[in-house]
């Protein structure tokens, strides 16, 4: 199971540029064989960088963790005949980046350990405190 699919990566990139980084035969559309390895390839590097604090593979997959596989994709792919350029290195860095600050838990997915959505609670508990002047003593004022 990959982190990302096919239309994550069209949605992120577009068609066009999905179909340059993959159609290796020159036929006009997205090879998914080409595709499916490079977003494997992705989600075997996120798992590395997850393995430590999470029970893997994740049960629930975050956004932030969708678009980085889409961009270490976007990176694997790069060569050969599709040229690396600087915005697309940049992006694989800061991606490793931000994998390497969720591994140290330094970011949070919103996930427990077992890779499940962590439950978040919606109220508020407000409990009244000490009173700072106790009754009578603002008297003399």
């Amino acid at each position: 199971m990959s982190y990302a699919t096919t239309q994550d990566m069209v949605a992120r990139f577009g068609e066009g540029e999905v179909i340059a980084l993959t159609d290796r035969e020159n036929t006009g559309s997205i090879d998914e064989a080409v595709l499916s390895s490079a977003l494997s390839e992705a989600t075997s590097e996120i798992e590395g960088h997850l393995a430590a604090r999470f029970a893997l593979p994740l049960a629930s997959v975050p956004q932030l963790v969708t678009g980085i596989c889409c961009d270490i994709a976007r990176y694997r792919l790069s060569g050969a005949s599709v040229v690396e350029t600087d915005p697309t290195r940049n992006r694989y860095r800061d991606a490793v980046r931000l994998l390497e600050s969720i591994g140290a838990g330094k970011v949070g997915l919103g996930l427990d350990p077992a890779g499940q959505v962590a439950p978040t609670s919606t109220s508020v508990l407000i409990q009244p405190g000490e009173r700072s002047f106790p009754p009578g003593s603002l008297e003399d004022f």
